[in-house]
């Protein structure tokens, strides 16, 4: 047999119940994401800023990094509410090299995937104590969202990710901002096709389960670039890209029709409201 059983790892209950998040930060949490979802339904006319490093690898440089943000916020909530990212997955393109604290608990030695979702949810948990915030993550594995469902304030599904079915259907019973990447070809029907997808209701199988959503009205599209025929990256935001979309959306009957603008993997993030 090609596959090699390890370890088992423990379950996301267990690792909840070893690894609880606060009563009093799980009622900050609900504000926050009200407070989030308020800016994608329109019920807030503040901007949406998702920040932060591409590979959260380190604890310690992690939190003082989001200690230095949570300054930023105080100085700007009046305009601009901000989700750091926080990304303990990281994709490959050819299957190679560090996959994230997930993965790989420490650069340095080899992986242990029982040790590293004991790191991502000790690293998201000294976060919130410190700072208050809430973050992102790029759902790469959706197996592993119930991991960290209960600590995540928004969830980005990647360019390479984004005609899965699996991801689609799961990102249907989130209940926080999902934002679908276009692909790496910048098609824009795949994106929307994903977004339409995750807002409407699914019975599918989900950890040895037979589980149904009820569709997620906050996913929406994040315009991260394309590359063209020559494999050349190119921009896909600008007005008219914007006006486009906005057309595609209405023609699709999607709700909340917002966009989230990933400005060439300068990891700034933000958020335009179309209604």
């Amino acid at each position: 047999m090609a596959t090699k059983f390890i370890q088992q790892v423990m379950s996301p209950e267990e690792l909840k119940n070893n690894y609880p998040l606060p009563d009093e930060h799980k009622k900050l949490k609900v504000q926050r994401d009200k407070e989030i979802a308020d800016i994608f339904t329109g019920d807030s006319d503040k901007f949406l800023v998702i920040i932060g490093p591409c590979s959260a690898d380190n604890e310690d440089s992690v939190c003082d990094y989001m200690n230095r943000l949570a300054k930023v916020q105080e100085k700007v909530k009046d305009k601009i509410l901000i989700v750091p990212r926080i990304y303990t997955n990281k994709p490959r393109t050819t299957g190679h090299g560090y996959k994230g604290i997930v993965s790989q608990p420490d650069p340095e030695k080899a992986p242990d995937l029982s040790q590293g979702i004991i790191a991502m949810r000790k690293m998201h948990l000294r976060s919130i104590s410190e700072t208050h915030l809430f973050a992102a993550d790029e759902m790469l594995y959706p197996d592993n969202w119930t991991y960290i469902d209960d600590i995540l304030s928004y969830v980005a599904i990647g360019a390479r990710s984004v005609e899965n079915q699996q991801h689609r259907l799961v990102s249907s019973g989130l209940d926080i901002p999902v934002g679908m990447k276009n692909p790496t070809s910048g098609t824009l029907s795949i994106m929307l096709n994903s977004c339409y997808a995750a807002q409407h209701s699914h019975t599918f199988m989900f950890r040895d389960w037979e589980v149904k959503t009820d569709g997620n009205p906050l996913a929406h599209c994040i315009l991260r670039g394309s590359n063209n025929k020559h494999n050349q990256a190119q921009p896909n935001y600008h007005y008219e890209d914007i006006k486009l979309l906005l057309e595609l959306y209405n023609e699709q009957d999607l709700v909340n029709p917002s966009c989230i603008i990933d400005c060439n993997h300068y990891t700034l993030y933000k958020f335009f409201d179309f209604l």
